[in-house]
């Protein structure tokens, strides 16, 4: 049988008037109410198809002429039209063609075109299963059917989207709603995404009410339909690996609209996408160093794909716990926001598996410029996996550490992607990262980099408290507290007293009384240095350093009577950066980079360096970049201490 009849649920002429009553707050006319049928009996036919289709063919229908129809949204207009001046009329008359640009129209046969591009585009390259667990995507389901929900997901590459809304298909899910900058809405795929519910946002939109009047209803309609919506955490794809600090413009709107809506329970669920390889960190590596960021275009996505076309291993997908907005505040909350957005960032990172790539990267960067023995390399894996396992951080489930076939094929894929060189005409062989690829080498470390931090500044204290001239234990606080502020444009933290806990706790697995030890013996530190393997400080915050140290000197020689501007100071940065990496005042590449240097310079002005001022301002600047130069010999000695005999 190649058809089959279906029946929409009935209801009585009485019941439908009094819900489109309800909804005008009026009484319709007799072309009002027969529209209105038309639309009940369309999403009742479109309910009895899903029974047979799936629920990944839900979508909504007819969202313009409701929100048109609308008593808030009429409302609102009249409000809009008092506080502009501008006739009722001609805000309608423009509203009609926002709707237009803002509000796709999803339908059956272009999401099946869109899976079909999805399940291209991530697995041209990567292996088909993409690595997710059951249990979450099954909770994840039973979230977007009770409550609204939104869906942030952590942005590496353009293969993100593509990859999660495939396991969703796959799953069953209603479509995902992802809003998206309109840079992607060109020729060709802007037309397939819109008709698959996606959702592109004028880059800029600040002053235009009735844009973001519309805007605010339509994603309030979307939560209230229990449609789940999607965007990028960080805004953009992060070009240096980590996790990039969030973009609130989204989520404002997402939180003002659930807010006017009087939505409950609203869940945020964060998602971490991880990859083995990545095709476009290379593309990454030469903007960090100051080109210019290609255009996208249907030239360039085809491109694109074709840059596919090579192995790069796995996707792995992993949802966090759902952050829940019991009663939903206003989105003007700003401290709120901020809270909102770093409960999401916590927990993407803390289910962020560590991938295989992203340790050997780690551990050969960690080792430059000496390479590493096939041996050796196997052996500070098996550490540093053994070390996660007992802190019960996530490793890919694939990761077994006993097996040698498996780090030999992930050898073999990061030679063949030029990564990293082995030469085995010795009596061992041995890797190493390869030349100029330092940069790209610490994208695939930083994606896990956060796992490591609260030890690294550990041992960092630990140094400083054994040349401490006051007390060994008030040295290690006191520099446990700086480097947490040095860093805090880098990476998330738990709040000062939980981090203290944290930081003692990493530090009791190893010896339970090492305050009472370090309190009553200046040599102690060293000594317990020496047994607080794995070492992990010099392979992970060594760019950070002396990326900070860079434009901290640019900064010192600057007049101090004169301010620094951000451009200018950029551009000097990438001047010193590389004369300093050229005399080996720096040791890494990877140290020169464009985020790395703008947050340098953000540190600088939030400690008021980045201002003109007096001589005392000079001096300041002269310190910071003293400080930071005495980090940089910190983290020699920890390297020292954790290379191999």
């Amino acid at each position: 049988m190649r058809a089959k009849c279906i029946n929409g649920e009935p209801m009585t002429i009485v019941g439908l008037r009094e819900r489109l009553q309800h909804r005008l707050g009026a009484t319709p006319d007799d072309d009002e109410f027969a529209e209105f049928v038309a639309g009940r009996a369309s999403i009742a036919l479109d309910i009895a198809e899903r029974r047979f289709r799936g629920r990944r063919y839900k979508v909504p229908r007819r969202v313009a002429r409701h929100l048109r129809s609308s008593r808030e949204f009429i409302a609102a207009l009249e409000d809009l039209s008092t506080e502009t001046g501008r006739p009722v009329d001609e805000l309608q008359a423009e509203a009609d063609k926002i709707f237009k640009e803002l509000i796709p129209i999803p339908q059956a046969f272009w999401l099946d075109v869109s899976y079909l591009l999805n399940r291209l585009i991530s697995t041209l390259g990567y292996e088909p299963d993409i690595v997710v667990k059951q249990a979450d995507l099954q909770r994840v389901r039973q979230i977007t059917r009770q409550h609204p929900t939104a869906i942030l997901c952590t942005h590496k590459t353009h293969v993100d989207f593509p990859a999660l809304n495939k396991v969703l298909f796959d799953s069953d899910f209603p479509a995902l709603h992802t809003l998206g900058g309109v840079n992607m809405a060109f020729a060709g795929l802007g037309f397939l995404a819109r008709r698959a519910g996606v959702i592109f946002i004028r880059r800029s939109f600040h002053d235009d009410l009735l844009y973001k009047l519309i805007l605010r209803h339509y994603i309030a309609f979307l939560l209230g339909e229990h449609f789940p919506l999607g965007w990028a955490f960080e805004g953009t794809r992060s070009r240096v690996g980590k996790l990039m600090p969030p973009k609130y413009g989204i989520l404002k709107y997402v939180i003002e609209a659930a807010h006017e809506n009087k939505e409950r329970l609203l869940h945020i669920i964060p998602v971490a996408m991880n990859y083995d390889l990545i095709s476009d960190v290379r593309d990454y590596a030469k903007e960090q160093s100051g080109l210019t960021k290609r255009p996208e275009s249907l030239s360039w996505f085809v491109g694109y794909l074709r840059g596919l076309r090579k192995p790069m291993g796995r996707i792995y997908m992993s949802f966090g716990e759902p952050v829940v907005l019991d009663e939903v505040p206003s989105g003007e909350d700003r401290l709120m926001l901020s809270k909102v957005a770093l409960q999401v960032g916590v927990e993407a990172n803390r289910v962020t598996p560590i991938t295989l790539a992203s340790l050997a990267t780690m551990l050969l960067l960690g080792s430059a410029p000496r390479a590493l023995t096939r041996g050796e390399l196997a052996d500070e894996i098996v550490e540093v996996v053994s070390w996660a396992h007992a802190r019960k951080i996530k490793i890919t489930r694939h990761f077994r550490i006993d097996n040698e076939a498996e780090l030999d094929a992930l050898a073999q894929v990061l030679i063949n992607n030029g990564l990293v060189t082995r030469y085995d005409d010795g009596p061992e062989e041995v890797y190493a990262i390869a030349p100029a690829q330092q940069s790209v080498a610490s994208y695939y470390r930083n994606t896990t980099i956060h796992h490591f931090v609260t030890k690294a500044i550990a041992e960092l204290a630990l140094v400083r408290a054994s040349v401490a001239t006051e007390t060994p234990l008030q040295a290690f606080w006191e520099e446990v507290d700086r480097l947490r502020d040095l860093f805090k444009f880098e990476f998330f933290y738990a709040p000062k007293d939980e981090f203290h806990e944290e930081v003692g706790e990493e530090l009791r697995r190893y010896e339970e009384d090492w305050e009472r030890e370090l309190q009553q013996d200046t040599h102690y530190a060293m000594r317990f240095l020496k047994d607080f393997r794995p070492l992990v400080a010099h392979a992970t915050l060594t760019q950070f350093v002396e990326a900070y140290y860079v434009a901290t000197t640019v900064a010192a020689v600057t007049p101090h009577d004169k301010a620094l501007d951000t451009d200018d100071c950029l551009r000097r940065c990438f001047s010193y950066g590389r004369q300093a990496y050229l005399r080996r005042r720096i040791s890494s590449e990877a140290s020169i980079g464009k985020l790395l240097f703008q947050n340098g310079y953000k540190w600088m002005e939030n400690r008021g360096l980045a201002e003109a001022g007096d001589a005392e301002v000079a001096e300041r600047r002269l310190q910071a970049s003293q400080g930071l130069r005495e980090i940089m010999h910190r983290l020699q000695k920890i390297q020292a201490l954790a290379l191999p005999i």
